[in-house]
């Protein structure tokens, strides 16, 4: 078992909104990394095993870096991610009322870029891009 610390290229990092309780956190937060293995499939890593031969899930090959920040923290971190071009999930205040897939689509889909009440954003690319995306943020406590 290696215990070397490898540097990545790239990082994975969500966005939380300070406001949120500890459950929301939670929820938005594994609900925004779960599109990035769909989008970017080079950050899932090989699946696992344990000693007995039980096989798991793969996981991400990365750690997954979390912070927070105030709602216009979160605005102006979304826009340095579109003017960007990195892959991206956001997860508005609207769909702590929704109960399915289908009406969160709708309910992202119904408010304009500009007017989304966005409570949590993931992000992944280049290293120094996602930094400078996530200027003005700090890491979750």
């Amino acid at each position: 078992m290696s215990t070397e610390h490898r540097r990545h290229d790239t990082k994975i990092a969500v966005l939380l909104r300070t406001d949120l309780a500890p459950w929301q956190r939670l929820n938005v937060t594994a609900f925004l990394v779960s599109g990035l293995g769909a989008a970017a499939p080079e950050v899932i890593g090989e699946p696992y095993e344990d000693a007995d031969g039980v096989a798991y899930l793969p996981m991400f090959g990365q750690p997954v870096l979390i912070f927070e920040g105030t709602g216009e923290t979160l605005r102006a971190a979304h826009g340095r991610a579109l003017s960007r071009a990195l892959p991206r999930a956001v997860f508005t205040a609207d769909l702590f009322a929704t109960g399915n897939d289908d009406d969160n689509r709708a309910a992202v889909r119904a408010v304009s870029t500009a007017g989304l009440d966005l409570v949590g954003l993931a992000v992944y690319g280049p290293r120094n891009g996602v930094d400078k995306v996530l200027k003005g943020a700090r890491m979750h406590p």
